[in-house]
């Protein structure tokens, strides 16, 4: 379960996360290789030294040859396409993947016939820069990796994903994936419609308002730079847990919008956020400890630490 041998890992898709990963596990002593769909992003990557096939079922042939970790890393839309490859080529394999939904994903794994070998992760890093190019191998340095605790999940597996994490430099922050869902909803999903949103408000300004945009409007709009395709991909497939998300912002909107119309007061909105921002800023993740995949209840005990704010720093 811990063998420290097993450090082969297969990456499908070579985007920003997808490439990320590639660089940080081989800068942490594995050995890799990858799938890319274009042969652009593919001949980019072996430019720089890296091992990179656009021949799917080859890659995939030597990741079953080498009991190598799969490493998921195409947008959801494709996903379907890619594990009937994966179920054809390499069925037995240690499965992961970096995708920002994991709820949706679940069942199209089953459907595959590749839930036993597989367990979900989503390391919570990236920039408004997509694509091979846009990758380091410090992407994930010091960032939460979400790896997925549903019942059920291999503990050989498990340590192989998390262990990956950790040697790319993140900590591990355990969680089903119904909660991380609903997690990132509030924290990532919601903030890229809310800078779209932004963004347009700035922009219906005309050129007066946008020559005078500065940090506030900057840091803001910011992940409105990322490829439409790869927001509306993230967003529309975690719709369930965004709809009542983005209610809950247009109520506190409202709201706002009353008391301004109103008293011509702000003060309900800005003094809450305030308050939930330096709850953010205090935030200090615990260190998880004592718990092991022998122990019969250690997924459920590790969904639990991930609740109260544990991160594993050592797997």
């Amino acid at each position: 379960m811990h063998d420290r041998n097993q450090r082969e890992i297969c990456v499908l898709g070579l985007g920003l996360i997808g490439g990320s990963v590639l660089r940080g596990a081989i800068a942490a002593g594995w050995t890799g290789w990858a799938y890319n769909r274009s042969a652009v992003g593919a001949d980019a990557a072996r430019a720089e030294g890296y091992d990179a096939d656009t021949d799917l079922a080859r890659v995939l042939r030597r990741a079953a040859d080498s009991d190598a970790l799969i490493v998921l890393g195409v947008p959801m839309p494709a996903m379907d396409d890619v594990l009937a490859a994966v179920a054809a080529h390499a069925p037995d394999a240690a499965l992961t993947d970096v995708v920002s939904v994991q709820g949706p994903l679940r069942p199209l794994v089953a459907r595959h016939g590749l839930s036993r070998r597989y367990v979900g992760s989503h390391p919570m890093a990236g920039s408004a820069a997509s694509g091979w190019a846009a990758s380091t191998a410090e992407l994930f340095t010091d960032a939460a990796w979400v790896v997925g605790c549903d019942d059920g999940a291999d503990p050989a597996v498990w340590t192989r994903v998390a262990r990956l994490a950790l040697e790319c430099g993140a900590v591990v922050v355990p969680a089903g994936s119904a909660e991380h869902d609903a997690a990132v909803a509030r924290i990532s999903h919601l903030p890229h419609l809310l800078a779209e949103a932004l963004a347009l408000a700035g922009a219906a300004g005309g050129d007066l308002a946008l020559g005078l945009a500065a940090g506030s409007f900057r840091d803001g709009t910011r992940v409105a730079g990322s490829a439409p395709a790869l927001v509306r991909a993230m967003c529309e497939a975690n719709a369930d847990a965004l709809l009542p998300t983005l209610d809950e912002a247009l109520q506190v909107l409202t709201d706002a919008r009353d008391m301004l119309a109103r008293d011509r007061s702000t003060a309900g909105l800005v003094e809450a956020g305030h308050a939930a921002r330096q709850r953010y800023e205090q935030q200090q993740p615990w260190t998880i400890s004592g718990i092991e995949p022998s122990d019969p209840d250690w997924l459920e005990r590790l969904r639990e630490a991930g609740r109260r704010g544990g991160v594993l720093r050592a797997w």
